[in-house]
């Protein structure tokens, strides 16, 4: 049996969610899906440069979990400006 999935607190719901080249049209491209625990990851520790452990306690997870999710994130970003891919940001479910 698996365990359970940790909730995740994430204080940020960004209103922009969707990245694409610039002159393409969506119809020809293909996306990447960033979820919003992934998005609050790269927020707290690549913008407001906070550390790992500090990041972790604040979304009240593991840091080794933040670790997995930051790789994660920075991979699909990677991808997606590497490959020329289109990025879709998951936002929060307000009713869970």
């Amino acid at each position: 049996m698996t365990r359970p999935i940790k909730r995740r607190f994430i204080r940020f719901n960004p209103d922009i969610t969707y990245f694409k080249p610039r002159a393409v049209p969506l119809r020809d491209l293909e996306e990447v899906i960033l979820d919003a625990d992934e998005v609050e990851a790269i927020r707290l520790c690549d913008f407001k440069n906070l550390d790992q452990i500090e990041a972790a306690e604040k979304m009240k997870i593991s840091q080794s979990t933040l670790q997995r999710i930051l790789v994660s994130a920075r991979q699909k970003i990677a991808e997606a400006l590497i490959k020329g891919k289109a990025i879709r940001i998951n936002k929060i479910n307000k009713d869970e």
